[in-house]
């Protein structure tokens, strides 16, 4: 939980912990540059920006950001994601102790998997008590204690899954997370998981597992995956067949693996699969080295 791991890392660090890192011969896509903790976080101006991303969260007290002309509010539960070179400033609210979190990243994939996860500028994000966003820059930061990897490979491993935990838990404004928009997807999925066979499913029959409409359960699903409801329903589909292919001893058709997966006929399962992957059913199973 947040609240434990506040009080480890408060009790094992009674001073400022910044830590840097030396790359190898190779620059990795995406690498951290700093991370640490800071118990009484000093005021920053920086007229030019931070030369790299720059991740920042409040443990203790509380922050004010000015950006743009504009002052923002860093409580607990809290942190900010600032672009490079975005001109800034923060200090503690008024006056008092702040004590903080942060990393520093970046590498030439760094913009490019940010935009991918949704964020393409500078962000605010919150996040509910329950969710494991501290815990897990504090795990990284004991990581970081007790490793000697020089090459810098760990640390940029761990800081993939901050940054998707991040994407996962964070909320921007009033708007959900994601882990929210599945918890409430949760039950219709299980629900796909055991039904998608049946080609009768259609989007009402999805919205009244969860009792909404529509219109609403696709913008869930959007919100969650990207895709509409129904295109989830195909993806799985189409995962659930190549698992069926999969297995050496399979000794299905594609016709009966098109009944199995909800295709009424194998022509629309294999015009669905080639569109999915690139190829035909027949031509997976050749790639796995399987017996049609």
């Amino acid at each position: 939980m947040e609240q434990l791991d506040e009080h480890r890392i408060l009790q094992a660090n009674a001073h400022r912990n910044r830590y840097m890192f030396t790359l190898g011969e190779f620059d990795l896509p995406l690498y951290m540059d700093s991370i640490g903790y800071n118990p009484d976080q000093e005021s920053v101006d920086r007229t030019k920006g931070y030369p790299n991303f720059h991740w920042l969260q409040t443990l203790e007290g509380e922050g004010e950001f000015l950006l743009n002309g504009r002052r923002y509010a860093l409580p607990p539960g809290n942190g900010s994601l600032l672009f490079p070179g975005v001109p800034h400033a923060y200090a503690a609210k008024g006056g008092r102790k702040w004590s903080t979190l942060y990393v520093t990243f970046g590498g030439e994939l760094a913009g490019s998997m940010l935009a991918a996860l949704g964020i393409r500028h500078t962000e605010w994000l919150h996040w509910n008590q329950d969710a494991p966003i501290t815990s897990q820059l504090v795990q990284m930061i004991e990581l970081v204690q007790k490793d000697e990897d020089r090459t810098g490979l760990n640390a940029s491993a761990a800081l993939y899954r901050f940054l998707t935990m991040v994407k996962i838990y964070g909320q921007k404004g009033g708007r959900s997370s994601v882990h929210q928009h599945l918890e409430k997807l949760d039950p219709l999925l299980h629900w796909l998981d055991e039904q998608y066979g049946d080609p009768e499913i259609g989007l009402p029959d999805m919205a009244t597992q969860l009792d909404i409409s529509p219109r609403y359960l696709n913008s869930l699903f959007r919100q969650a995956f990207g895709i509409t409801a129904y295109a989830y329903l195909i993806r799985l589909r189409i995962m659930k067949s190549k698992e069926m292919m999969s297995f050496g001893d399979n000794k299905l058709s594609i016709k009966e693996i098109a009944q199995l997966s909800g295709y009424r006929d194998s022509s629309h399962f294999i015009a669905a699969f080639g569109k999915a992957e690139g190829m035909t059913p027949e031509q997976f199973r050749k790639l796995h080295g399987l017996m049609i």
